[in-house]
């Protein structure tokens, strides 16, 4: 199946632009509206878009792209803070966390990332060691990323005021091919790929704060996946749709991006989503479904249909990807909605939730 024309995309973004009005009910910031649904995109598109509207921003992507001479390499453009809690968890911490949650941003672009800034808000009589601990691995990070560190800045707050330390990045990498990422140009028959387990990072991070008296082996699925990507890109050519890291919100608030940008459904195999007995038994615990836990190692393709096997095996070909698997396939209809085919043969909307059930896990 061919990819949607130019006036196909065009129209998708002109419904997304004419979508009922939302207003912000809210007249306090919680915690919700830094979690990546429901609540975040209403505080997004009331409250920010109407006063820094323009042609960049307005695709809302991860990665703004940039093409200064109007020819040539497109640059992509991130920006993100970190404010996990807590700074050291099994399988990474802060620094490493923001360095690969940086470089991600960009690689869903489908850029190759050249280098970073590092903002530290630090809180008064935080200990030094701890911080030279974060810078280590931030550092670290970067290296392992191919990436440098271009620019920095560090700021202390009063004590009480900062919760021990927090990060903000910003990343620029190149785009070196010509394909079209987005949402919008995602169809019918094409296929969702996910390059491996879900909900790792989530769980690991609610271990670690104790509030689960588990003892369970689980680390945070933290990596940079520019590399993984780049075989993505690669392998589908001109068939893929587009790439997303499911952080915030976790796969299934992707998706629910995905069928609204694009006026499409999606149905997802319940069977087929890669999801360790850890993690599953963890969310039972909480009454968490693992759709909406988030990652900092996986990414979402979607793909046209031809390609789709060509994907899955490049994929599973990187360390990376070895638990890669087809999850899911768009259909016309209904459109704006994920549906679920559960592996007792029914079926369940998979909404976009109003904010994460996990808070601070980024």
């Amino acid at each position: 199946m061919s990819s949607r024309s130019e006036e196909d995309v065009l129209a998708a973004i002109e419904r997304r632009r004419r979508r009922p009005h939302v207003k912000l009910m809210d007249r306090h910031v919680t915690l919700s509206h830094g979690a990546g649904g429901k609540s975040s995109h209403v505080l997004t598109e009331t409250l920010f878009m109407p006063e820094l509207r323009n042609p960049m921003l307005e695709a809302l992507t991860d990665s703004a792209l940039l093409q200064p001479n109007g020819s040539g390499p497109r640059l992509a453009f991130t920006t993100d803070s970190f404010v996990v809690k807590p700074l050291f968890f099994p399988g990474g911490d802060i620094g490493e966390l923001a360095i690969n949650g940086t470089v991600n941003d960009l690689a869903m672009a489908g850029a190759r990332p050249l280098a970073l800034s590092a903002g530290f808000i630090i809180e008064e009589g935080f200990p030094t060691e701890a911080l030279r601990a974060i810078a280590a691995s931030l550092g670290a990070a970067a290296s392992a990323a191919g990436v440098a560190v271009a620019a920095a800045d560090t700021k202390v707050v009063e004590r009480g005021k900062g919760d021990g330390v927090y990060l903000n990045t910003s990343g620029v990498g190149v785009v070196e091919h010509d394909l079209v990422l987005s949402p919008t140009r995602v169809a019918p028959g094409d296929r969702v790929i996910v390059s491996g387990t879900i909900g790792d990072h989530g769980m690991a991070i609610m271990i670690a704060r104790g509030e689960l008296e588990l003892e369970v082996d689980l680390q945070s699925d933290t990596a940079a996946l520019h590399e993984l990507a780049a075989a993505v890109v690669t392998a589908a050519g001109p068939h893929l749709r587009c790439l997303r890291d499911p952080t915030r919100g976790g796969l299934a608030t992707v998706l629910n991006e995905f069928v609204v940008a694009a006026d499409v459904g999606i149905v997802l195999d319940e069977v087929a989503v890669p999801v360790r007995p850890e993690v599953d038994g963890a969310c039972e615990i909480l009454g968490i479904d693992p759709l909406y836990v988030a990652n900092e190692g996986k990414l979402v393709a979607v793909v046209a249909p031809d390609a789709a096997d060509a994907t899955l095996a490049a994929l599973r070909a990187h360390p990376l990807g070895a638990e890669a698997a087809i999850v899911g396939e768009v259909r016309a209809d209904p459109p704006g909605m994920v549906v679920l085919e559960t592996s007792f043969g029914g079926s369940r909307v998979v909404d976009m939730l109003a904010g994460d059930p996990l808070p601070r896990i980024c």
